[in-house]
């Protein structure tokens, strides 16, 4: 029996992760990751770093950010604390979706992630005030190979579900689209 029951979203290669949990009088255990698991269901995913974030305010976003096709990641993030609209934005050359968006609400301790293939952009606004996600990434972080999308991309129409604030001068900065932007080849 799988630790990980996997629901397709409507990007191809997204999904919904729902982690079995085992409860009995102590509290309840519940498996995160298996890369033969996870593997099962696309490209292979191999944890190359993981990283934390802790947002204080309601409201906040963090994102779009995506590695170029030298460095392309996949992603698998959980709510650890608080509650998240977390976003994935198709940007696969070639993709039926390319440049479509979709969202998951995020939420601590219902057993849920969502995993996002290599390709996409990844970003989320914070539901509560002091928020948490866990982020296993494919692939190291590289600077040289970062990219960035405006979170108020017109082209996009990301319809964040509260007014956006808090954004860093990194996420600020992001340009909005032109009819040059090509993608990321993975």
């Amino acid at each position: 029996m799988s630790e990980f029951l996997l629901q397709p979203l409507p990007l191809a290669g997204l999904f919904s992760v729902q982690h079995k949990r085992f409860e009995d009088e102590r509290g309840h255990f519940a498996r995160l990751f298996c890369e033969g698991s996870l593997s099962a269901f696309g490209e292979p995913f191999h944890i190359r770093q993981i990283n934390h974030s802790s947002t204080r305010e309601r409201g906040s976003v963090r994102g779009l950010h995506y590695q170029n096709a030298s460095a392309p990641e996949a992603k698998l993030i959980t709510c650890l604390r608080g509650e998240v609209w977390d976003v994935a934005v198709d940007l696969r050359p070639g993709s039926e979706t390319f440049l479509h968006w979709h969202a998951e609400h995020l939420r601590a301790g219902d057993g849920r992630s969502l995993l996002i293939p290599a390709g996409f952009a990844h970003g989320f606004q914070t539901l509560t005030d002091d928020a948490e996600l866990l982020y296993l990434h494919s692939a190291d972080y590289t600077p040289v190979h970062e990219g960035g999308l405006s979170v108020n991309d017109p082209r996009l129409a990301i319809a964040w579900p509260l007014p956006v604030n808090n954004l860093s001068a990194r996420d600020s900065s992001h340009p909005l689209l032109d009819n040059h932007f090509a993608g990321v080849r993975v």
